[in-house]
C-alpha cells in the first residue's frame, strides 16, 4: 500500500486542519514534520521531503498552501520518481505570502516546471493566498487538474475547512486515475548504421 505524504504550509497545520484529520484516519499517511514551520527555507523543507520519500517504494503527496510549492519544487528532480501522484490544496503564491507575512519565506520563485506525476490542484475564488488566474496559470504550467470549490477561502481552517469529507473524494479520484495511468517503459532503438 502507497503511503500518504501530509505536507503541510507556513506556520504548520494545526490540530482542527483538515490535514490532521487525515492524519488520524489514514493509518497509511504520515506527516512530512519541519525543524521550521515559522520560517520556512526550501533547502531545509525540501531535504525533509526527500529524506521522507526515500523510506517509501511510492507515495502519494497531500499538500496544502506552501508545501504545494514544495512539491511541485520536486520537478526535475530524482525523488519525484517515488511519488504516485499529489493532491495540491489552496496552493500559496510566494508574492502574495511574502506580503501576508514579510520576512517569514526562503523558498525563491514559483516552480513552473511540468510536474512529472499526476496532480490535482484544488482551489477557490477568493483566497487570499492565490488568485484565481495565477491559480489556473500554475495548474497549467504544472500540467495539473484544477478543481475550483468556489468561495472557500484559502481551504483551512480560518474559511471553514476542519475535518473536509469532500477532499477524501478528490484523493480517490487522484488514487483511480494513477491506477489507470499506464507505466511508459523506457524502449531501446535500433537503427542500422
Amino acid at each position: 500500500m502507497s503511503r500518504i505524504l501530509i505536507l503541510p504550509g507556513l506556520f504548520g497545520s494545526g490540530e482542527t486542519h483538515w490535514q490532521h484529520y487525515w492524519l488520524k484516519e489514514h493509518p497509511d499517511s504520515r506527516l512530512v514534520e519541519q525543524d521550521d514551520w515559522d520560517r520556512p527555507r526550501l533547502h531545509d523543507w525540501m531535504l525533509r521531503l526527500e529524506e521522507a520519500l526515500a523510506d517509501e517504494d511510492d507515495a502519494y503527496i497531500v499538500a496544502h498552501s506552501l508545501g504545494c510549492v514544495l512539491a511541485a519544487r520536486l520537478a526535475g528532480r530524482l525523488s519525484a520518481q517515488r511519488v504516485k501522484g499529489a493532491l495540491l490544496v489552496a496552493p500559496c503564491d510566494l508574492p502574495s505570502t511574502e506580503a501576508l507575512h514579510p520576512g517569514h519565506l526562503d523558498f525563491g520563485t514559483m516552480p513552473t516546471k511540468a510536474l512529472p506525476f499526476p496532480s490535482i490542484v484544488v482551489g477557490s475564488l477568493n483566497d487570499s493566498y492565490m488568485s484565481l488566474d495565477r491559480l489556473t496559470m500554475f495548474a497549467r504550467l504544472w500540467k495539473s487538474d484544477l478543481r475550483n470549490i468556489g468561495l472557500g477561502g484559502h481551504i483551512n481552517v480560518a474559511s471553514g475547512f476542519g475535518r473536509w469529507p469532500s477532499g477524501y473524494g478528490l484523493l480517490a479520484t487522484l488514487k483511480s486515475r494513477c491506477r489507470h495511468r499506464r507505466k511508459v517503459e523506457p524502449t531501446l532503438l535500433v537503427t542500422n548504421v
